[in-house]
């Protein structure tokens, strides 16, 4: 292979086959459960960076289904996000995501900077019962439930939640293991079809892990919860800070 040929053709690894294909990356019936949840303000404190700024004791816990996505194919995921602002916007904070696929952990690493870990999240529906979790191997970390599609909600309300800015940390090591990249990045969810949104009564556990550390954000309320399914596209993303150079 030619130097030129690595040049026209990388965009992702390995070189010759690529973990997943270049986008868009559309996303067909997704279906949220989302858990707000009041935590201690002291351990939001520790692990949302700056210039990200807290503002309140909240956390989005998210569990999300996606049977049918181009490229990513057929995954669940779950994780938590931290509402916050940044320069005077409100959006979420991508704190962390727990899923069962190798092209979505791949490509949202790669290009967002998702923190993105493998795990056996699951995601269905038990007689009247929302019912979530996520397994770490063989230990329970997280279980989520909800009634099933006791109240709807507003349409306009809820698509308006789902165009608010996300953001993460990119971060991609050096040869040497340093940090080559270290980035705040921004994205949007676009092209969005809501098609329904509920909610119901919701609990939410969390439970120790050494490396799944989702209850290091302890639950000490849970305030709502929200079940939707959509079509959306998952933008692209921007920096929008260098922490290497800003």
């Amino acid at each position: 292979m030619k130097i030129e040929d690595v040049r026209r053709t990388a965009y992702s690894m390995p070189l010759t086959s690529p973990s997943y294909p270049k986008g868009p990356y559309r996303f067909f019936n997704r279906e949220y459960f989302i858990i707000t949840y009041r935590t201690d303000p002291a351990a939001l404190q520790k692990v949302v960076p700056e210039p990200l700024k807290v503002t309140s004791d909240i956390v989005k816990y998210e569990f999300i289904r996606m049977p049918d996505s181009t490229g990513f194919g057929d995954y669940t995921e779950t994780g938590q996000v931290i509402p916050v602002e940044f320069e005077g916007r409100k959006g979420g904070f991508v704190h962390s995501m727990y899923l069962d696929d190798e092209a979505p952990i791949a490509g949202g690493r790669e290009l967002w900077g998702f923190p993105k870990k493998l795990a056996k999240p699951s995601f269905h529906v038990e007689s009247d019962t929302l019912v979530a979790k996520l397994n770490y191997g063989s230990v329970l970390c997280a279980c989520g439930t909800m009634g099933y599609k006791y109240e709807a909600l507003d349409h306009d309300a809820t698509l308006a939640s789902l165009k608010a800015p996300n953001w993460m940390i990119k971060i991609i090591p050096h040869v040497d293991g340093t940090a080559r990249i270290c980035e705040l990045v921004e994205y949007y969810l676009e092209d969005i079809t809501l098609q329904e949104a509920w909610t119901g009564p919701a609990a939410l556990g969390l439970y120790p892990h050494a490396i799944c550390d989702v209850a290091k954000l302890p639950v000490l309320e849970v305030v709502s919860a929200v079940h939707l399914k959509a079509n959306l596209t998952l933008g692209m993303g921007k920096v929008i800070y260098d922490y290497l150079k800003d």
